[in-house]
C-alpha cells in the first residue's frame, strides 16, 4: 500500500504543476492586455491633446517694397511698442545669425539693419541698398 501512495503523491505533484503554467501563462497574457490597452489609451490622449506651439512659424511671405513698421518688427521679432534697449538686443542677436562674415547674406543684413533703423525712428525714407 506504501507504493501505491507513493505513485499517489506524484501523481499529485505533476498535476499541481500542470495547473501552474497554464495560471502563469494566463496572467502573462491578462498583464499583456492590460498593458497594451493602457498604451492605446495613452496614445489616444496624447493624439487628442490640443496643439501647442512647439516652434514659430515664419512669415510665409516676401519683404514688403517699402519697410512698414509692423515689418520691421517682424523682421526683429519684436513688438511695435518695444522699447529702444529691446530693439538694440533683438537686432544685435538677428544680425549675429545673419551676418555677412559669418555666411549670412548681405541683403538679409541690410534688411535687418532697415528694420532697426525703422524701428529707432531713424529711416532715410528710402529702402534698402538692395
Amino acid at each position: 500500500m506504501q507504493q501505491s501512495r507513493g505513485v499517489s503523491d506524484a501523481s499529485d505533484a505533476s498535476d499541481a504543476s500542470e495547473m501552474v503554467a497554464p495560471l502563469i501563462a494566463g496572467l502573462a497574457v491578462a498583464a499583456v492586455a492590460y498593458a497594451g490597452r493602457y498604451s492605446l489609451q495613452a496614445w489616444q490622449a496624447f493624439k487628442a491633446r490640443p496643439p501647442t506651439a512647439r516652434m514659430r512659424r515664419f512669415y510665409e511671405g516676401g519683404f514688403q517694397p517699402s519697410m512698414t513698421r509692423r515689418e520691421a518688427a517682424m523682421i526683429l521679432g519684436v513688438r511695435e511698442s518695444t522699447p529702444a534697449e529691446k530693439i538694440k538686443e533683438a537686432h544685435r542677436r538677428v544680425m549675429v545669425a545673419n551676418h555677412p562674415d559669418a555666411g549670412g547674406s548681405h541683403y538679409l543684413a541690410s534688411k535687418i539693419n532697415e528694420a532697426k533703423d525703422m524701428m529707432l525712428g531713424r529711416t532715410k525714407g528710402g529702402s534698402s541698398a538692395f
